[in-house]
């Protein structure tokens, strides 16, 4: 199979956080291993991504115009033009119904990724929503072109995830693994207050691992809080082995994004707080289904809650085996697939 070249207009910096560009990192590795060349195109990034996408081969192309404007809409369809790219994927809170019409004036084939549903017209080709309160409802006013890709079936998973598919995870009677990561950058600071509340969970030889996005400016205070609580905390920055951390963990706290959904498939029994609403409300399905728990906003955060959450999950081996089962059911590891056999002509072989 030969795919053509693919842009993919996406951004991170440390408000907005990394997620959505490495959601759509695991497409362009798809897209890669199809015979394909993925570029990404970015108007704001880090240090830390600008790694990850070159590590991976990938071409990045700096923008010069504001984010979401007509001359960024420009920009983007001619580099496609230029490239010979048919398809362009867009992924951010950013970006609006007169983005996605700009780009399909120009003649070119769109896939929105989206989590929101915040744009009042819809005219992409396809739109992703990962979410498991993705509706049709949410998306009504579309082009009836407008195919729809919605729930957790399309929740797109890395190449290192992949190779776990088909990993099956053993759970002991007692959690003693813990694993705390806020993904990219943390802009709320939540790891700090974590980790200072620590000493508060009585679990017996229960052993933490930190893992500190490379994009989280706060790394050397981290730190030094982990020097002066002498407990068994193993700090790790910018992991690039997050499968196996996960494998060997038994329990995570996180903040919603998009590792969360890599959790859910790797069976990690996962303690999530929120920072925005459509977080909040993807988490509290989530935890009404017993496959996440819902440990609230950010700004709700309480040392003593958190200790109690984690004592009694690490206490309760059938409760993370429901997690365990519930998250693989979720997601399953084929959504890069139906994205791509939605793309490319004949699927992905």
């Amino acid at each position: 199979m030969l795919a053509s070249s693919l842009i993919i207009r996406a951004d991170a910096n440390i408000s907005i956080a990394t997620g959505h560009v490495m959601r759509c990192l695991a497409l362009a590795q798809a897209w890669h291993d199809a015979g394909g060349n993925a570029v990404f195109a970015m108007a704001e990034s880090t240090p830390a991504i600008d790694a990850r996408l070159r590590s991976e081969g990938l071409e990045i192309v700096q923008l010069k115009a504001s984010p979401n404007s007509v001359q960024d809409a420009r920009d983007v369809s001619a580099l496609a033009c230029g490239r010979q790219a048919t398809w362009v994927v867009v992924d951010g809170y950013r970006f609006d119904s007169e983005y996605q019409r700009c780009l399909k004036n120009a003649g070119l084939k769109l896939l929105f990724v989206d989590d929101l549903g915040q744009c009042k017209h819809y005219s992409a080709d396809l739109v992703l929503d990962q979410n498991v309160h993705a509706s049709d409802q949410m998306y009504a006013s579309r082009e009836s072109y407008t195919r729809l890709l919605l729930g957790p079936g399309y929740a797109m998973l890395r190449g290192e995830f992949q190779a776990r598919r088909e990993w099956r995870r053993e759970i002991p009677r007692i959690g003693r693994q813990l694993l705390v990561t806020m993904g990219g950058s943390d802009p709320d600071k939540l790891m700090l207050r974590l980790i200072e509340a620590f000493p508060r969970i009585s679990v017996p030889d229960l052993e933490i691992t930190v893992v500190v996005g490379g994009s989280n400016p706060q790394l050397a205070e981290l730190q030094r809080t982990v020097a002066g609580l002498r407990m068994p905390i193993h700090l790790v920055g910018n992991a690039n082995n997050m499968p196996e951390l996960m494998a060997r963990s038994d329990i995570a706290i996180i903040c919603a994004g998009g590792t969360l959904w890599e959790l859910l498939y790797m069976g990690c029994a996962t303690l999530s707080y929120f920072r925005t609403p459509t977080q909040g409300q993807i988490i509290a399905e989530l935890n009404v289904m017993g496959a996440v728990h819902n440990m609230g906003p950010v700004e709700g955060f309480k040392q003593n809650s958190l200790a109690r959450a984690v004592e009694e999950l690490v206490a309760s081996q059938d409760r993370r085996e429901r997690m365990a089962r519930l998250g693989r059911k979720l997601v399953d590891g084929e959504g890069i697939s139906r994205v791509l056999d939605c793309v490319l002509p004949g699927g992905l072989d």
